[in-house]
């Protein structure tokens, strides 16, 4: 069966790839399998959210056929608080002109 694992190391960075896996694979297993742990040392699955599709789920979750699997990284700020700060910044920009 055909899957993607994603990880983004940093705003703007993807490291994606395709697997063939066998049927009744893992999530976990099919991100030991795509290398992204060898390639990001500082991965530390117990620590951060894994999902499937954007939706979290556990790392023993089975997968399905073009399932894409995702590691999410901790948010470095609210993402209420910088909707704040877009508007506030783009809001003075205007005043200026």
């Amino acid at each position: 069966m055909r899957i993607s694992v994603a990880f983004s190391p940093r705003a703007g960075e993807v490291d994606e790839l395709t697997l063939d896996l066998p049927e009744g694979a893992t999530l976990v297993q099919a991100i030991e399998a795509s290398g992204l742990l060898r390639r990001h040392p500082g991965l530390d699955l117990t620590r951060l959210r894994t999902g499937i599709w954007g939706r979290m789920k556990p790392l023993d979750a089975v997968l399905r056929e073009r399932d894409r699997v995702e590691i999410y990284r901790p948010l470095q700020v609210d993402p209420k608080e910088a909707r704040r700060l877009r508007y506030r910044q783009d809001h003075a920009a205007r005043r200026r002109r």
